[in-house]
């Protein structure tokens, strides 16, 4: 018996990464799974159904049930057809996880508007699309595990990705929502923020310091694409009821709870403020509780624990 016997997934980004490897977790616990991938690049150049088939086909060579699909998230008219395939020919739709993405890094100062528009449509709005048009069989079912992807881009920031965090930030606060609207529908929403050795992560420029180089190696080395799988198998089972609402990083054999926005310090002042007090009174009483600009790696320093 499978945690996932008698469910149906679908896998955007399936044919690559950490997808592919969800994909494959999935159906090793008994869920069919529909693999979507439009074979692009890291980009979002370009395009091949070879990825999609292959983990398709490992899937039932391995004696499960799968189907493929090439549409783009990008597009609400594939999704549905997406939701549509799910159903015709794997019986149903229960399960979401929505990895697909691109990135196009570039210091904010020197981003054009299609690289914004291009990593928006596919991160946020991808995800908009791929939960939008599953959301009402869901409700009618009274069933649904969304298992959304977003990233310590957006969490806690990093270099060049403004486009990317923005995205990842934007998926983290719909998330809780599409969980706070459909809970009393059997429905959880959770995010997960992955790192791993995948496609994407190595298209980010090596260090040019050699030790930095080689320390950014072996951290991708630790991190590989498949030990994200079991966390995103259990929050898509039946089992992970009383989990919604979360955002959770894992690299490797490390998994956090990450905490949400709440206020942290709060003052005030009888009458109301008036610049001079903001400067002489509020904002140094607040200043104790500022957060550092710091990235993924000062939060989660070192190389990643087995």
């Amino acid at each position: 018996m499978g945690m996932l016997d008698g469910r149906v997934a679908l896998v955007t980004g399936g044919g690559r990464g950490v997808g592919a490897e969800v994909a494959k977790m999935f159906a090793a616990n008994g869920a069919k799974v529909l693999v979507n991938d439009p074979g692009v690049g890291g980009g979002g150049e370009g395009g091949d159904k070879g990825p999609a088939e292959d983990i398709a086909n490992q899937i039932k060579a391995d004696g499960g049930e799968a189907s493929f699909n090439f549409g783009s998230v990008t597009s609400y008219e594939d999704c549905l057809d997406m939701v549509q395939q799910a159903r015709d020919e794997l019986g149903g739709l229960h399960i979401i996880f929505n990895p697909a993405g691109i990135l196009r890094d570039r210091m904010f100062h020197k981003m054009s508007p299609d690289d914004w528009k291009d990593v928006i449509d596919v991160h946020l709005n991808g995800h908009f699309n791929v939960v939008r048009t599953a959301i009402n069989l869901f409700r009618d079912q009274e069933y649904g595990r969304i298992i959304m992807c977003s990233s310590t881009s957006g969490l806690l920031g990093n270099i060049g990705q403004a486009n990317y965090g923005a995205a990842k930030m934007g998926i983290a606060g719909m998330s809780r929502i599409i969980a706070m609207e459909n809970a009393s529908k059997g429905i959880t929403c959770n995010t997960i923020c992955p790192s791993a050795d995948t496609r994407m992560t190595r298209s980010v420029p090596t260090p040019k310091d050699a030790e930095q180089a080689r320390i950014r190696e072996e951290r991708l080395t630790r991190s590989r694409a498949d030990a994200i799988a079991p966390l995103i198998t259990f929050l898509a089972s039946e089992g992970a009821n009383y989990v919604n609402g979360q955002i959770f990083h894992q690299r490797a054999g490390e998994l956090s709870l990450y905490s949400q926005p709440r206020p942290i310090r709060m003052v005030h002042h009888n009458g109301g403020w008036t610049p001079e007090l903001v400067a002489e009174n509020g904002m140094p009483a607040l200043q104790t509780g500022f957060i550092d600009i710091s990235n993924s790696r000062n939060v989660h320093p070192g190389l990643p624990m087995d």
